[in-house]
């Protein structure tokens, strides 16, 4: 993990940002160094039938916590507040809520792979992977950004 400047990161390097203390980039071997997950993940691609692929990475939600989200202090509901962008190199957008990924609510064990399949994937970038959905349109490939947000905007 390195703290972010005004150069834009190497391939397959992710930048971590908005509303957290830290701002940051992480690299797929800074990923491989945190606790790693193992999963396999299996879905329905309407285009071309059922995948299944063996992941291993650290969770999104211990990746996000790096760079410490800026909630309310002494109220653990204001973690529902906030949003996670991911984009990926491709255009691929997603948004995920907070408590979709926290324990304490939605408990999904989102990762951020670093390989797939037994293939590393540091000149790619990490993958999101979310092991619940019954169709991948949520896998982002080749991550690039990570943003966390409150979503006090939406009733606006």
């Amino acid at each position: 993990m390195r703290p972010m400047s005004a150069e834009p990161p190497a391939a397959g390097q992710v930048t971590l940002s908005g509303e957290v203390s830290t701002p940051t980039w992480l690299s797929v071997a800074a990923l491989r160094a945190m606790p790693q997950r193992e999963m396999t993940v299996s879905f329905e691609c309407r285009t071309s039938g059922p995948r299944r692929h063996y992941f291993t990475g650290p969770l999104l939600l211990d990746v996000l916590r790096t760079a410490g989200p800026r909630f309310g202090s002494g109220e653990r509901k204001d973690r529902l507040r906030f949003l996670i962008a991911v984009l990926g190199l491709d255009g691929h957008r997603v948004v995920l809520s907070w408590g979709e990924i926290d324990p304490e609510f939605g408990n999904t064990a989102a990762m951020l792979a670093v390989s797939m399949d037994c293939r590393q994937l540091d000149d790619q970038g990490p993958h999101l992977v979310l092991p619940g959905d019954r169709c991948g349109a949520r896998h982002v490939s080749r991550v690039t950004s990570l943003r966390v947000r409150a979503g006090d905007g939406l009733w606006d």
